[in-house]
């Protein structure tokens, strides 16, 4: 298979993982959106960051990341306090509510994409789990049971 093949074949897939990623969003009472999400992600899986860890984890600019924390902040979804380290950090943190929103839609992607799967047989299950494996630890991620959200 030849390397456009490859990213060809990841892009169908990244458009059918971001429409299970969009549709596990809707309902959500906070109005959250994918990058607010994702900041929840990285503040979830990765712990107490302040907006600079997080602006560069987003890759977006200082300010940007900023205005997306005051949002996520609005909704109580993490909370913002002064470093002890230096006056002009802020020290970012993600709340029991949003906490619970990663769980409610994280248990929605996992229904739907567990309906995918079904549709597969036994071995093609394992080659999509081991190929998807291998591209998450490539890209940095953690999988969910490495998050530490103490979640119980």
């Amino acid at each position: 298979m030849s390397e456009a093949d490859a990213v060809e074949g990841v892009l169908t897939a990244s458009r059918a993982l971001v429409g299970v990623a969009a549709r596990s969003l809707v309902a959500v009472e906070n109005d959250v959106t994918l990058t607010q999400y994702r900041a929840l992600v990285l503040l979830g899986s990765r712990g107490e960051q302040n907006v600079g860890e997080l602006a560069r984890a987003l890759a977006t600019h200082p300010s940007t990341a900023t205005r997306l924390c005051d949002r996520l902040a609005a909704k109580r979804l993490i909370t913002r306090t002064p470093s002890t380290e230096s006056r002009r950090e802020i020290t970012l943190k993600i709340t029991k509510s949003g906490a619970q929103l990663l769980r409610t839609v994280t248990t929605r992607r996992r229904r739907e994409i567990s309906g995918i799967l079904e549709q597969l047989s036994p071995e093609q299950r394992r080659r999509v789990s081991q190929a998807f494996d291998e591209f998450g630890r490539a890209a940095g991620e953690l999988p969910d049971d490495a998050w530490k959200l103490g979640w119980t």
